[in-house]
């Protein structure tokens, strides 16, 4: 009965903690679906600045092409700007027009009717994210229109939720892959050789390679229809594979195919030589007798260990590299690829990366290290020193990285309140902070680890049985125990299982005499399988137990377990954040849309003027009108201080736009009459801040130039 009894409960305690794991992961599965489910579809990360016409304008007559301005350069193709009629008809000629800068024109047909018409875009912006939206403007006058204007769900639906499951999967398969090969190199090479820290590399490559793949069937139906229809398009794969987008997860494909080789190389060789390293310690006695009498084995064991640093020192490099080039897969296509400062920032963005794969990466492996290695193989506390290190300078990279990128992104303090992108950044923030208080614990329980907890639980079992039979022999007893430990050998059965054991010593002994005879005993098979069972709890019992002898190494679990669990809403976090439009974009949008809704009416500018001669001073008034982008009216009046009239020989006017160092463009107006200069046909490029300078002439030689700036468009 005692038999019986002890496996089970010694399986009940460890199914207790599978659970207790499980539960875990499942709230933080469930955390990271809220906050994917509650994020609004992929936004735009260039935004309409501008357009001619503007969006609810009423023109004179039909103009001869559409243009759009965005924040940034965008990509086009046929069909990526329509113009439909007041009957739902396109009037476009279907090939959209780069006009220079980040103005894009579309051209249209000839004999338009009077009514509204509707314009709709849909672009994919310089970081690869789809841009799409609509805005009408009327000839003539406004009348009804069969059009239904509202935004195309463009990055949105099923499949805008799979292209973003993508992206988190990848970004996951990234971390694994580069942070648990990078936490077995540089600090644990034991771990080469164990099974759980394998599987959990090699589901990283998988996991990033399946994404890649299904990221790349997804990106023509994401940025295009959306329509689940439209994933295995060839036509539409094959135009992916012509973007920058496409380029990058072609390269990315490459790139993991060397991950595999690396991925062989260091569990296969790299794992055998670690192993027989380690087969060699254990044989340590036997070599130092063989070194007396020659040697020859210290020379073998020099090479080897020579070799060893090599392969090590090779494997470093070449994963480096891959590491590397995965890292700028993304940063080559994406937030860093486009905006000010951008080759600084891929750089930069590369080396965030790959500090975030380090240490949250490393932090998984270790995880897995202290959960689920054999207690033969249990992690030494030098390797968590080692890389409690690493993660340290991983922190500090990503800090100094995460300022660049913040300021580079937001620009102001109002765009990180006021933006989503500026509270989903300050939202990261804080979980950073609470991932670096739960990693200072971790680092206090790794102060006080002990360097070998089976052993100085084998030693304990060791030095009680010497209580019995003399120090000599318990010292002997614990040694042959660790060892048998280390070389895995059959778990014996407890004392309380002698009886079953001879019994399945009689059942073996007649199994055998049925072998011989060419019969089976099929009770005696129940009762070996039992025996097999019971072994095998009894062995997972000890292994819990061994992995529990340290307190500190329990309490390191813990910690872990809880930065891992911040780590994946991180990561969660981090992936809608790629997703959103960059603060300092929506301001620009924000502001081009306030100035064009103010400049709604004609400008009127009064500007006081002294040429410094006599009668030189007076008021100078410009009236531009509708003063938007395009054609405009403009007239100016001169006056003498109490207002009259004032006859001058001369005025001119210049428009400057220094934010984009367009101009100065000169007017020449015609004289109207006495005080009043007029222009047709005043072009106005773009929308923004424009410096208006009007020249006053009174004499001959007396001249003077007076400013001011306004909003135009």
């Amino acid at each position: 009965m005692t038999q019986a009894i002890a496996p089970r409960a010694a399986a009940t305690t460890t199914g207790g903690v599978a659970f207790r794991v499980r539960a875990l992961l499942l709230l933080l599965l469930a955390v990271i679906g809220a906050v994917l489910a509650g994020a609004a579809p992929a936004s735009a990360h260039a935004a309409l600045t501008g357009s001619d016409p503007q969006q609810g304008a009423v023109v004179g007559r039909a103009p001869t092409q559409v243009s759009l301005t965005f924040s940034e350069k965008v990509a086009m193709s046929d069909g990526s700007v329509r113009v439909l009629d007041p009957r739902g008809k396109r009037v476009d000629t279907g090939k959209a027009t780069d006009l220079g800068g980040t103005t894009y024109g579309v051209k249209l047909h000839s004999g338009l009717p009077d009514g509204t018409f509707t314009v709709t875009y849909q672009v994919v912006s310089a970081d690869s994210h789809p841009v799409s939206g609509a805005f009408t403007f009327s000839v003539g006058a406004p009348s009804q229109t069969s059009v239904a204007l509202s935004d195309p769900a463009v990055g949105g639906g099923v499949v805008g939720a799979l292209y973003g499951v993508g992206r988190y999967v990848s970004y996951a398969g990234f971390i694994l892959l580069v942070g648990g090969a990078a936490f077995v190199l540089a600090c644990w090479q034991r771990g080469a050789g164990v099974r759980p820290v394998q599987r959990l590399v090699v589901s990283g490559w998988l996991a990033l390679t399946g994404a890649t793949l299904a990221l790349l069937l997804l990106r023509g139906s994401y940025v295009g229809s959306g329509k689940v229809g439209d994933i295995f398009d060839l036509t539409l794969l094959g135009q992916v594979l012509q973007t920058k987008a496409g380029a990058a997860l072609v390269s990315r494909l490459l790139l993991l195919a060397a991950g595999a080789l690396f991925i062989a190389v260091l569990f296969g060789a790299y794992a055998r030589r670690d192993e027989a390293d380690a087969t060699d310690e254990g044989d340590a006695s036997g070599r130092s007798d063989a070194s007396d009498k020659g040697d020859g084995s210290d020379k073998g064991g020099v090479d080897a260990d020579a070799e060893k640093r090599d392969l090590t020192f090779g494997l470093a490099i070449g994963g480096a590299v891959v590491a590397a080039g995965l890292a700028a897969s993304w940063a080559m296509a994406e937030h860093a690829s486009t905006g000010i400062q951008a080759g600084l920032a891929m750089p930069v963005d590369v080396l965030h990366l790959l500090a975030v794969a380090v240490w949250l990466g490393g932090l998984s492996a270790l995880l897995v290290a202290l959960f689920r290695a054999p207690a033969e193989t249990q992690i030494d506390a030098a390797a968590v020193r080692r890389f409690s290190r690493l993660a340290f300078g991983s922190v500090t990279v990503l800090a100094v990285t995460g300022i660049y990128q913040s300021w580079r992104q937001v620009g102001s303090w109002s765009a990180l309140t006021g933006t989503w992108y500026g509270q989903l950044l300050l939202i990261k923030i804080g979980l950073v902070a609470v991932l670096v208080g739960i990693a200072w614990i971790s680092r206090r329980w790794t102060a006080q680890l002990s360097e070998a907890p089976q052993a100085k639980a084998l030693a304990t079992a060791g030095a009680k049985a010497g209580a019995g039979t003399g120090t000599t022999a318990g010292t002997t007893a614990g040694a042959t125990a660790l060892a048998e430990l280390r070389t895995k050998q059959p778990t014996k059965v407890p004392a309380n299982s002698r009886d079953s054991s001879s019994g399945g010593s009689d059942s073996g002994n007649a199994d055998s005499r049925d072998s011989n005879s060419g019969h089976s005993n099929s009770g005696d098979s129940r009762r070996a399988a039992q025996l097999a069972r019971q072994q095998t709890a009894v062995a997972t019992a000890r292994q819990k137990r061994l992995r529990d002898a340290d307190p500190a190494r329990a309490g390191l679990r813990r910690s872990v377990l809880a930065e891992a669990g911040v780590a994946v809403v991180l990561l969660a976090v981090t992936t809608v954040l790629t997703s959103t439009e960059p603060g300092r974009t929506e301001e620009a949008a924000k502001q081009a849309t306030s100035s064009s809704s103010q400049r709604s009416g004609p400008l009127s500018l009064t500007l006081p003027f002294d040429t410094g001669g006599q009668d030189g001073k007076g008021t100078a008034e410009v009236t531009l009108a509708p003063a938007r982008v395009g054609g405009n009216e403009m007239h100016v009046y001169v006056e003498r201080p109490n207002g009259k009239a004032f006859d001058i020989p001369e005025v001119k006017v210049a428009f400057t736009l220094k934010a984009k160092k367009i101009g100065p463009l000169p007017v020449t107006p015609d004289r109207i009459a006495t005080g009043h200069w007029s222009a047709i046909g005043v072009q106005i490029p773009m929308a923004g801040d424009w410096e208006i300078a009007v020249t006053v002439r009174t004499s001959d030689i007396d001249q003077t130039t007076v400013t001011k700036n306004a909003k135009i468009g």
